[in-house]
């Protein structure tokens, strides 16, 4: 068998519908779309949820439930192996942290998560802690500061 010999199963592939090409096509005039009416014209049909006038279903049930989505605390997060960067007893800042380009924004608190190693004695001063980072911090010799 040869690339060219390949062809696609029997009734998997339908030929486009041609529409408005001629009475002889048996889509022509209308093009398949009835007589007249809203969804004749181009740019005709109803909204997603339109019910004809009726009181649709989104609207005639009750919101229920309460969703914290609004007051959710968001944080900048940047794992331990990530401050290897930084030579031994440095004080890291958010402020220093966005100066060398490990965060983007001081717009929401710095989190430091205890992912990987860490190999520096750091100062490390952030926002929140997880407790695997502040175990790591300490053992390579640095101090942990919640600002």
């Amino acid at each position: 068998m040869r690339l060219h010999d390949l062809k696609p199963a029997e009734g998997s592939r339908k030929n486009k519908k041609r529409v408005g090409r001629g009475t002889g096509s048996g889509l022509g005039t209308t093009a398949g779309r009835g007589m007249n009416g809203q969804n004749s014209r181009s740019g005709g049909g109803v909204r997603p949820g339109f019910e004809g006038g009726q009181m649709p279903l989104f609207r005639r049930l009750p919101k229920r439930g309460f969703t914290n989505a609004r007051f959710k605390k968001h944080w900048t997060i940047l794992n331990v192996t990530d401050l290897n960067v930084f030579e031994d007893k440095t004080e890291v800042t958010p402020e220093i942290l966005m100066e060398k380009g490990l965060i983007k924004s001081l717009k929401f608190g710095v989190k430091i998560l205890g992912d990987g190693e860490l190999n520096k004695s750091l100062n490390i001063k952030a926002n929140k802690f997880t407790q695997s980072a502040i175990k790591k911090i300490e053992a390579a010799g640095g101090k942990v500061e919640v600002i």
